[in-house]
């Protein structure tokens, strides 16, 4: 485990760094479809925060935002509500990401694509974001607090 830094400067720069990064990677998962990036970079950018958290403040102090415990939850409900997406389209006669498909009666073809694209990146940030932080917890498992 590692032990973080014991200056409260540190640990306040980036506390306010990390929300400054998850903010921002809310944006880049929600505009994912309209511009250049979405869940990938966006799982990318809300793991980079929550390390950053665990650098800065030592694994066990950063536990209380996201346990290890919850990292994998957080990660399978992302993969399952991309493959939930693909399969609901499936079902609906339609091909796996086909969004217009979707079984939900009285919306637009666009309003479709709109709506599937979305959960499909929030899912894909989950699942990577968990993922990443994931190995790094466990990179970090075998240290002293020294």
């Amino acid at each position: 485990m590692i032990k973080g830094t014991e200056s409260p400067i540190v640990q306040l720069t980036c506390r306010v760094a990390a929300r400054l990064i998850q903010v921002f990677a809310l944006y880049v998962v929600f505009h994912g479809h309209y511009s250049p990036g979405g869940g990938f970079q966006g799982g990318g950018l809300l793991a980079a925060a929550t390390i950053l958290l665990r650098i800065s403040e030592g694994k066990s102090d950063s536990q209380r935002e996201l346990p290890s415990a919850h990292v994998m939850v957080i990660g399978s409900v992302g993969a399952l509500l991309f493959a939930g997406v693909g399969v609901m389209n499936l079902l609906s006669g339609g091909q796996f990401l086909q969004y217009d498909s979707h079984p939900v009666g009285g919306i637009s073809s666009a309003s479709s694509h709109f709506w599937g694209i979305l959960v499909i990146e929030i899912g894909v940030a989950m699942t990577v974001m968990a993922i990443l932080v994931a190995i790094f917890d466990s990179m970090m498992e075998g240290l002293d607090d020294d």
